[in-house]
Formats: C-alpha cells, structure tokens, sequence
C-alpha cells in the first residue's frame, strides 16, 4: 500500500498525498481503482462480498457491521484477497509544534472473508499519512522524523495504544501499531 502512495505521489510530481490531489472521496476512489489490482468493488460497503457480516474482537465480544457510514470511501476486495476500506487523506488533521499535518485512515482485513474474522488478528485499521507513510495515528510524520512525540517516542505511544484499545477495539486500532513494534511480527 505504501508503494502504490509513493508511486501515486511521483506520477504527480508531488511531495505529498494532498499536493498529489488525494484530499476527497472521489480522488481516493480514483486513486485505489487506478494503483491497486482490485478484484471486487462493493462501491463503499463494508458488506460481503468485501467484508464479513461479522467479527469478534480479541476479547471475544461480537463486532457486527463495521462503522462505514460516515467515510464513504471505497470498500474493495484486491487480487492477493484482502479487502480493504478507506477514507481519505485529508479526514483528519493535528499539529505538532505549529507544524500541521494529515492523514486518512483504512481498515484493511488481510484475507478477505476466510477466517478467523478477529479484529487483530486478521482485520486491522491503519492510518495513511500525507508523506504516503502508514502507521498508528500517533505515528504522524513529525514523530517518525522529527522525534516530535509529545514528549514521549513512538514505539512507547504505539505500545500504549495497543495496551489501551487493541483486544477491545471495533476496527483494530492499536493492533497494527504492535505489529510495527515487533518486527511485522504478531506476538500477541
């Protein structure tokens, strides 16, 4: 995914997603028909045939439908079998230092409706910066670059939010983040 973000940013001539363009729905709906090899379009429904009907998180608690209303992005299935939802770069926003910055978001469930369906296990959310850089959403550019934590480091707030929301979450927000920390490596 990362790839197809920098491919898109260099097609453009841009040194980022927004200067690139991928600021609204429409142009992230281009963007994931036109870089990624997908399979099966659901035209922004997180239903089947791109998503189970329903997911259990880590603690065992059932996740039925995934919150998809107000993203609006595009819910696909691609050819390696993951289906992916997103919303767009520009959803979000923070500051650090006066310095501001964007990111979007996507859920992405690594082998489409197979099993097991666990939030974590296989299902994750993951942020997308303006840089094309994917990590937690504390992982914003100016703490991977700049060491801009808020007084803290990025794999302590990765760590942090894993602990506080991963075995919980609806959408696997935190799950990721671990994943990064340990090496593409699931050791929980």
């Amino acid at each position: 995914m990362q790839q197809a973000f920098l491919q898109y940013m260099a097609d453009k001539n841009a040194i980022d997603l927004r200067e690139a363009g991928l600021t609204n729905k429409d142009d992230t709906k281009a963007f994931v028909r036109n870089y990624l090899k997908v399979v099966v379009d659901c035209n922004g429904d997180v239903l089947e045939p791109c998503f189970s009907e329903s997911y259990k998180n880590m603690n065992g608690g059932v996740v039925t439908g995934l919150n998809a209303a107000d993203w609006g992005g595009p819910s696909v299935v691609l050819a390696n079998g993951a289906s992916i939802f997103f919303d767009y770069v520009s959803r979000y926003s923070g500051t650090v230092n006066g310095k501001p910055y964007y990111y979007g978001a996507f859920i992405v469930d690594i082998n489409g409706l197979k099993g097991p369906n666990i939030v974590g296990r296989d299902l994750f959310r993951m942020n997308y910066f303006m840089d094309g850089t994917i990590d937690e959403a504390d992982g914003n550019p100016y703490c991977r670059k700049e060491g801009l934590c808020g007084g803290s480091d990025l794999k302590t707030l990765r760590e942090n939010r894993f602990n506080n929301s991963c075995a919980s979450s609806t959408d696997g927000i935190g799950c990721f983040g671990k994943i990064l920390n340990d090496n593409w490596e699931m050791n929980y």
